[in-house]
């Protein structure tokens, strides 16, 4: 089944790969300050640290966390424990346009993950979407130049941004699809503070287990605490954290798995255009045919 986008639902699915795209930009500037996995860690504490005031009664006892915590667990391996650690892993060892090329596979993840497990049908023209919004990454991403797509090499960070980019497909279909016996309870999903807490906590955990493997098997790590980081933790915190997370649940429940999938793919593009801001170059027309294309297929996915 297709959606039809109201305004609203789109801008939800628009700013989060908006913050994403300044997450990327973000974690590969602190490649060199931070441990990838304990960025990771640091970053969801801070998170939670914010979200206390908010849904603080999620943690007590007796809340429904801990009667639905399996599933909670579930959702916070997938959304906070894993897919952006690996994000940042693969950030270490990837080029920037390798692991943007990765990423630009999630709606053919979100399309087959839905068809194989949760008996969703896939429209002719979700196919077509898939072609012009992944024509519109390959545009952006070799700049007009196909010889650079031709000389592409994979290295491990890049088997390790595709599967982060299948975690976070699992972890969208997730989001709508709880057990059938077991529904989610309304006081966590009403609103979106309590409802990310309660994925929060059960990430911190994953997250931690994760960064003490970190510094178990590499004992020579280090942090270089200062403005940097600093301000790094804050961006990644607020923006694709708390409100990204917020808008992405909130359109994925409204347009469904299958279609948000296309939005992810305006990420590269956001990037480019931020990494053309911080190196002062003006955007190309490329830039212009790219963000077309990704446009249409967006529209195209989601006609009836």
């Amino acid at each position: 089944m297709t959606h039809r986008l109201s305004a609203r639902t789109a801008l939800l699915l628009t700013i989060p790969p908006l913050l994403w795209a300044g997450n990327a930009v973000v974690g590969r500037l602190m490649t060199t300050h931070i441990p990838p996995i304990t960025f990771n860690f640091v970053r969801w504490v801070v998170a939670f640290a914010l979200l206390l005031p908010l849904a603080a009664w999620v943690v007590r006892r007796g809340s429904p966390l801990w009667t639905h915590w399996r599933r909670m667990a579930l959702l916070g391996l997938l959304g906070m424990g894993s897919y952006n650690a690996l994000q940042y892993m693969a950030l270490k060892t990837s080029t920037p346009l390798n692991v943007t090329l990765v990423g630009a596979s999630m709606p053919i993840f979100m399309l087959g993950l839905g068809r194989l497990f949760y008996g969703a049908q896939i429209a002719r023209q979700q196919w077509w979407g898939v072609l012009l919004s992944t024509t519109g990454v390959l545009t952006v991403l070799t700049r007009g130049d196909l010889n650079q797509l031709l000389s592409l090499r994979l290295v491990p960070g890049d088997v390790l941004m595709l599967l982060a980019t299948a975690t976070w497909a699992w972890y969208s279909w997730l989001l709508i699809r709880p057990p059938a016996d077991r529904p989610d309870p309304p006081e966590l999903r009403s609103q979106w503070a309590p409802w990310l807490m309660a994925q929060v906590v059960p990430g911190l955990m994953w997250s931690g287990l994760f960064t003490g493997v970190e510094w178990a098997v590499a004992p020579g790590l280090h942090i270089e605490w200062g403005w940097p980081l600093l301000a790094a933790l804050a961006y990644v915190a607020i923006g694709p954290s708390l409100l990204a997370y917020f808008c992405w649940g909130t359109g994925v429940a409204a347009a469904g798995p299958q279609v948000a999938g296309f939005f992810v793919n305006l990420t590269p593009l956001f990037a480019a255009v931020l990494s053309a801001a911080v190196l002062g170059d003006l955007p190309k027309l490329y830039h212009a045919a790219a963000f077309a294309l990704i446009v249409g297929g967006i529209v195209v996915s989601t006609r009836r």
